[in-house]
């Protein structure tokens, strides 16, 4: 099956999924009644809770909005109240978006479900890369979660819930088999990025990033990265040691700017990520093949993909 047929399939199980339930908006509103309530900090995560919870939940995605920068993100009063009142809370963690615990340890709730995606895969709070929704060993583990607590808050729709993470699962096999084809036919591919944010599936589609972690790591924390990282990076363009740049479409400052300038000046394809999943029009799911379908063209074709 070709990737161009897999992405009108999965499109059209997006379409599905929004034809038959509550959109994940902003934080903001009041729960519907018999609905359970949840908050998620991300929109990746919220889309999935959406797809197991279907006509039994109301989610909101606090951080929804790809044209900005997440570590940037400072919580509202207004916020602090929904999550403080929400039934389930989804978070990342490894300090990504610490505020959400903050809040909900300052409301502590013993009926509240808490699903921490770092907790569920046994990582330290250490961990150097946060954008964990990235590796392909992440949603199905965190689906699970969620299937969990919102088959402990509805028990009489336990059964429904199950059938919704069998389906989600059933779903990733496309994003899988693009994974599994590219590795197998461009396996150590080089490329260079700005930062970390798609390192877990460059890494699952067999690429190798050659950009130094220190350089991804300070431009990720905002910090001046070294003189010896930037023209390490610099020497990646115009000596053409790399095929693709990958670079975050969500994070520019002068630096990045540069580096995009100079890879397009070297004729090096670029291909846009992003930290918050592009909306409208796609799941978590179709975001993801997205990418890799993006990463192969610029391989192949040398085709840029700025915007998804």
């Amino acid at each position: 099956m070709s990737l161009c047929i897999s992405r009108l399939l999965l499109a059209a199980t997006a379409l599905l999924v929004s034809l038959g339930a509550v959109a994940c908006g902003g934080a903001g509103g009041s729960v519907p009644a018999g609905k359970i309530g949840v908050v998620a900090a991300e929109n990746e995560y919220g889309n999935v809770a959406q797809q197991i919870g279907g006509r039994y939940v109301y989610v909101q995605s606090v951080e929804n909005n790809p044209n900005t920068d997440p570590h940037d993100y400072e919580i509202s009063p207004a916020i602090a109240e929904e999550v403080s009142s929400a039934q389930v809370l989804i978070e990342n963690g490894v300090g990504y978006d610490s505020w959400m615990s903050r809040v909900a340890t300052a409301s502590p709730s013993s009926a509240r479900q808490m699903i921490n995606a770092q907790d569920l895969l046994h990582l330290p709070i250490t961990t150097p890369n946060p954008h964990l929704w990235y590796s392909p060993k992440t949603m199905p583990v965190v689906a699970a979660a969620i299937g969990r607590a919102f088959a402990k808050l509805q028990p009489g729709h336990a059964a429904y819930f199950e059938a919704d993470v069998a389906k989600f699962d059933a779903s990733l096999k496309l994003w899988l088999q693009a994974i599994a084809s590219f590795k197998s036919k461009y396996s150590g591919t080089s490329v260079a990025t700005t930062e970390p944010v798609a390192d877990y599936l460059l890494q699952a589609m067999g690429i190798d990033n050659r950009t130094p972690f220190s350089l991804q790591a300070d431009i990720m924390n905002g910090v001046d990265p070294s003189a010896q990282g930037i023209s390490s990076q610099d020497g990646l363009f115009s000596a053409h040691r790399v095929t693709v740049f990958v670079h975050n479409e969500q994070v520019t400052d002068p630096l990045t700017e540069i580096f995009v300038a100079d890879a397009q000046r070297a004729g090096i394809p670029v291909v846009g990520v992003y930290e918050t999943m592009p909306t409208p029009g796609f799941t978590y799911q179709s975001w993801m093949l997205a990418e890799v379908e993006a990463i192969e063209k610029a391989v192949v074709n040398k085709i840029s993909t700025a915007t998804l």
